[in-house]
């Protein structure tokens, strides 16, 4: 398969299974307690992980002197952000859910600029304003609609998308040279074992009230959203350009909010789905790197001619 034809299927894929995992989370936390889901989520992920790390010859371990970041990762990354992003579905819909993570490209961008000391160019800035705006709008409006369990479910999503962020710039900035699979594998492994434990002293568990349905949306998040969907992206990123990768973020909010109108009552307002292209238009621009240097060059070429 041609490379353009593969990153087309990829994209898709990537677009398909995060549009929705949003879905999947809403169905698994309806009968099986957040932290449990959670949990069974990552244990049915990490052998998967395990294996195709064998299978493709990537270590299991971390490189010496870096295997703190096994504890760091499984904790901060896998363990309480995924946690908060399932424990939020219990109050707002899989779509809102969906439109607030979409803006993890903003995230990670605002914290570049604060720990890699990242300078943005003036259309990011533009871009970056008009989708914290927009986000207001959208949030403001469906929270005055929802009252607090949107809040607190609005709140779990927003942590988890800072804790994200923060991790993917840390790794950026101490553990670039990590494989991807090593990075994924042995901790949700360990976020798996620690969330069952906290699962054991702070919740409820009673497998008996556990429906098919739920079952089969954590086997999905394990098998699907937490392989297939890491995977996929991984190695779209490799055989494109980054750029193409991130649109997937664009994408996916639409999915997750298309198939929460389809399958429940519980959507957003008209007011915030409007507010969503100037939301996407500002994660869109935060996304361009666009060459200054060529660009001024290429606009005064231009403005020469059209005088000469």
């Amino acid at each position: 398969m041609r490379n353009k034809q593969l990153s087309l299927l990829l994209f898709c894929s990537i677009c398909f299974i995060w549009g929705t995992t949003w879905l999947a989370m809403e169905v698994a936390v309806s009968t099986i307690p957040p932290i449990f889901a959670t949990c069974l989520r990552f244990l049915i992920a990490s052998p998967i992980l395990i294996l195709l790390a064998k299978i493709f010859n990537q270590p299991l371990l971390f490189p010496k002197g870096k295997n703190k970041w096994i504890a760091i990762v499984a904790i901060f990354y896998f363990a309480i952000p995924f946690t908060l992003m399932i424990a939020g579905e219990m109050y707002i819909s899989s779509g809102l859910a969906s439109i607030i993570f979409a803006n993890m490209p903003i995230a990670v961008m605002i914290t570049s600029t604060i720990f890699l000391k990242l300078r943005l160019a003036i259309h990011q800035f533009i871009g970056l304003f008009i989708a914290i705006i927009s986000l207001y709008i959208i949030l403001s409006n469906e929270l005055g609609l929802g009252g607090n369990n949107l809040l607190i479910g609005s709140s779990a999503l927003a942590l988890a998308v800072a804790m994200h962020a923060i991790m993917y710039v840390m790794v950026q900035k101490y553990c670039k040279d990590i494989q991807v699979i090593t990075y994924n594998a042995l901790p949700s492994f360990i976020a798996a074992i620690l969330l069952f434990c906290c699962s054991l002293a702070f919740e409820h568990v009673d497998i008996t009230v556990f429906s098919t349905p739920s079952l089969i949306a954590v086997a999905y998040l394990g098998i699907f959203a937490s392989v297939g969907g890491i995977v996929a992206y991984f190695k779209l990123g490799q055989i494109s350009t980054p750029f193409t990768a991130s649109i997937c973020f664009l994408i996916f909010p639409l999915v997750a909010l298309t198939l929460s109108t389809l399958t429940s009552n519980a959507t957003i307002s008209t007011q915030s789905i409007m507010m969503l292209l100037p939301l996407l238009s500002g994660i869109f621009l935060t996304k361009i790197s666009i060459n200054s240097t060529y660009f001024r060059h290429h606009i005064i070429n231009k403005f020469v001619k059209v005088k000469s």
